[in-house]
């Protein structure tokens, strides 16, 4: 892999907003790299270059709508074909919490994808795609990614970004593949724990009795017991009395 773009839109603005998924990778990746993101004015983009293994970094600095033209400037440039490079992007497809990574297939309505598929003149480029989730219609999908995702829905961003960091090296290397299965079996696991039943509630517990007061069945086996005691002293002091005046009528 030669070329890796985040799409996003550039600005204080937008820095926050669910659209700017890819941007947030990239920059997470070249901080824990050192990889120093420049202002290219001739690519229109933030470039840098990861060290290791020459891969580029593109974050292009127009609107996500017209990422195209730094993607196909930078490639013609340096001759990367569509297959050599990776688009990381914002997916409504997906929940929030869910990356995966294909390579060619639709744009799904991204005009970001739209508009580099149409640049280079192919499909065949990979995608690297993160879940932000789907406001339920259509026609509210343009204010949905122009705002800011949920505490909730942030956290599962993040999460999903960062198990896809965690396979970047493999694609920087080449290995697609090795990348893709990884990802996708984390993504499984994930799922699985999502989905999992909640455990059975602990039984619930008697109500402690008050200091000095039994509970009602106890108080009463206790009074029973009382009154079988009771009795069983009186049958036997009778028994000894009796035995008394026995011994007393005989002498």
């Amino acid at each position: 892999m030669k070329l890796v773009v985040g799409l996003g839109n550039p600005g204080k603005k937008y820095e926050r907003t669910r659209h700017n998924a890819g941007f947030w990778l990239i920059e997470r990746f070249a901080a824990q790299t050192g990889t120093v993101l420049r202002k290219d004015a001739k690519f229109q983009a933030l470039v840098g270059r990861h060290a290791p293994t020459g891969a580029w970094l593109l974050l292009p600095q127009g609107f996500v709508n017209s990422s195209g033209r730094p993607v196909q400037m930078l490639a013609s440039f340096f001759r990367i074909s569509p297959a050599e490079i990776l688009v990381v992007h914002d997916e409504l497809d997906f929940a929030p919490g869910v990356a995966r990574i294909k390579q060619g297939g639709g744009i799904a309505g991204h005009n970001g994808l739209k508009d580099i598929s149409a640049r280079l003149g192919s499909h065949d480029y990979w995608r690297l795609r993160i879940g932000i989730g789907h406001p339920g219609d259509r026609q509210a999908v343009t204010d949905f990614v122009l705002h800011k995702p949920s505490q909730e829905e942030q956290a599962g961003i993040d999460a999903a970004i960062g198990r896809a960091l965690e396979v970047l090296p493999l694609a920087l290397a080449g290995d697609l593949q090795g990348a893709m299965l990884k990802l996708h079996t984390q993504e499984k696991a994930q799922e699985k724990v999502r989905t999992a039943e909640p455990a059975a509630a602990p039984a619930k517990a008697d109500k402690p009795e008050k200091p000095g007061q039994a509970a009602p069945a106890k108080a009463a086996a206790e009074t029973g017991q009382i009154e079988k005691t009771g009795k069983t002293e009186k049958a036997s002091a009778l028994k000894s009395l009796f035995r008394k005046f026995l011994a007393d009528t005989k002498k």
